[in-house]
């Protein structure tokens, strides 16, 4: 289970008093005054505020942290905050909300509104001092009159309400049935005890010993550790046992083949791992898991098990959870020209180095020299590809960024436009984490429209024209322009005789060309010889002999047919 699908709805608050700041008829009433939290859980702070009745409306409400060139920032626009921040405002009344809490949002919460009053400004002040923590818990063992009888309570640096469940641990195991902050029992010397809340499992106490100073006992050093990928990571414990240890190693629940079967966990020595892991022996006592050219598959639990004779260490007490994160390029600071754009970024990952790194850049695929830390300056043109990673890894570099690309636009429908007609332009643009566009028309200041599809309804021959799509976003800005022309009812009937006619001149040419062509065919097939098996015919003739006689045959036989008529 994640952390923050663990403490999912969990709050925490200390030391809830009402204080009034304000003067006259202006004030601010917060609920709390201090908040003490556990990281990965949800807080909720809330305030009442009032003005004189001469103020007829309220324009603007919010709370924040930071105060810029005297400048109050929006905590939903703060880095780090999106996402994570829910304001619901009823009335004068008005909470704010913040999940997945982390230890970089302590800090002191205000609230501000504005009026339309001139002057009509006012903050709450002190505000809402919020810390986050781990629940930093601890096991504590007194005596009791009877020599192996022990009473345990769980302590927790913040107040926790009072309906908490607590889980218990002994020797590593958890203890079944066991939900109070309290626990006693019989023990042995060499036990070890350890608790947690009930939904922070992954932050119990360390174990302490009942008894001696040396007992069965693991303690990691970092609950929780963060890593960019491609980058080393060591994971610590110290362990102690009362017995004599004859075998210890690291194991993976999630990253073992076997892990379906707790009984037999493997050594990452001789896992998948092989050739990344490494085992280091500091000091007696202490063991360190080195684990190199990280990946996001490498994200899991890790935990330490030692044997001894007659016991063995199989705890289900968390260990070490490793979390493995990909850079990204983060916009610091911009400034976009006519032509270029002036940019400050940063080489971010949600894990904060342990070391200092050394980082390299790039721009259009091809390394900036000179520049090793993870902050870059420099112009940016239209078109430009900025990515960055860690020297000495870098095939695990950071997704590229880059401003928008010049958009394209459509027209529809894509025919000619008549009056009265609706058409649709929209804009499309390869733009990387988004980007606003904005529709203008040559001529005109102000904008047509924004947003990616632009309608003209009910289009009329004066909305004919040049219209721009410009695409802008904090890395750069592009723009690209289509022509539209409308034709008025009128020109449209001539367009269509103007059609008619071109269509009757084609099929003029068309029409005598065939004429013609049938008047060929007819004379061709009139004059025609007769075949040459007609000659024939007449040759076979026995009778005649001689053409003279054929002849004389032949005009006794016309004048046989005339003295017939």
């Amino acid at each position: 289970m994640s952390l923050s699908a663990a403490v999912s709805g969990f709050v925490v608050f200390l030391l809830s008093v009402s204080v009034i700041q304000g003067q006259d008829d202006w004030g601010v009433t917060y609920s709390s005054t201090e908040i003490c939290a556990f990281k990965g859980s949800t807080v909720n702070m809330s305030c009442t505020y009032r003005y004189p009745s001469t103020v007829q409306r309220v324009e603007n409400r919010f709370w924040f942290r930071t105060v810029q060139n005297e400048n109050y920032v929006d905590l939903k626009n703060e880095p780090g905050y999106s996402g994570r921040v829910q304001y619901d405002c009823i009335n004068k009344d008005c909470s704010l909300r913040i999940t997945d809490l982390r230890e970089s949002d302590s800090a002191e919460y205000k609230f501000r509104f504005i009026t339309n009053q001139p002057g009509g400004r006012y903050i709450g002040s002190p505000g809402v001092t919020l810390r986050v923590t781990d629940p930093d818990l601890q096991a504590q063992v007194s005596r009791s009159s009877h020599s192996s009888w022990r009473d345990l309570k769980c302590h927790s640096s913040c107040r926790l309400p009072d309906r908490s469940s607590y889980i218990w641990y002994r020797n590593g195991q958890k203890i079944p049935s066991q939900t109070s902050s309290t626990y006693s029992n019989y023990f042995n010397y060499a036990d070890s005890f350890s608790c947690a809340v009930e939904g922070h499992e992954d932050f119990p106490s360390p174990p302490v010993c009942v008894e001696y100073k040396t007992c069965n006992r693991v303690i990691y050093t970092d609950r929780s550790i963060c890593a960019s990928k491609g980058s080393s990571v060591d994971i610590s414990c110290t362990y102690s046992s009362y017995y004599t240890i004859r075998s210890k190693f690291w194991f993976s629940p999630e990253r073992s083949h076997q892990w379906q079967s707790p009984s037999q966990p493997e050594d990452l020595s001789d896992s998948q791992f092989a050739g990344r892991v490494q085992v280091l022996e500091s000091e007696r006592g202490r063991s360190t898991l080195r684990i190199t050219d990280l990946t996001e598959s490498d994200s899991a639990q890790y935990h330490f098990t030692f044997t001894t004779g007659s016991f063995e260490w199989r705890s289900s007490l968390p260990g070490t959870t490793l979390t493995v994160t990909a850079l990204q390029v983060q916009v610091t600071r911009i400034t976009v020209h006519q032509s270029d754009t002036e940019a400050e970024l940063k080489c971010h990952s949600s894990c904060s180095p342990a070391a200092r790194l050394s980082y390299v850049w790039f721009k259009n695929r091809q390394k900036v020299t000179g520049v090793e830390t993870s902050s870059f300056k420099g112009r940016v043109y239209p078109g430009d590809i900025i990515s960055c990673a860690l020297k000495g890894h870098e095939n695990y570099g950071s997704p590229p960024v880059y401003g928008p690309r010049l958009p394209s636009v459509s027209v529809s429908p894509s025919a000619e436009i008549v009056e009265g007609s609706s058409v649709t332009l929209t804009c499309s643009s390869d733009a990387n984490p988004g980007a606003n566009y904005t529709w203008y028309k040559e001529n005109e200041d102000s904008p047509k429209a924004s947003g990616q599809i632009f309608t003209i309804t009910d289009i009329r021959a004066e909305h004919s024209g040049n219209y721009s799509c410009e695409v802008q976003n904090r890395r750069g800005r592009n723009k690209t322009s289509v022509h539209l022309t409308v034709l008025a009812v009128n020109s449209t009937k001539i367009m269509n005789i103007i059609r008619l006619t071109l269509v009757v001149f084609m099929l003029i040419p068309l029409l005598l060309l065939s004429l013609w062509m049938r008047k060929k065919k007819t004379l061709s097939s009139t004059t025609e010889p007769q075949e040459p098996v007609e000659m024939m015919e007449l040759d076979s003739r026995p009778e005649y002999e001689d053409v003279s006689d054929f002849t004389a045959a032949q005009t006794e036989d016309t004048e046989q047919q005339e003295d017939m008529l």
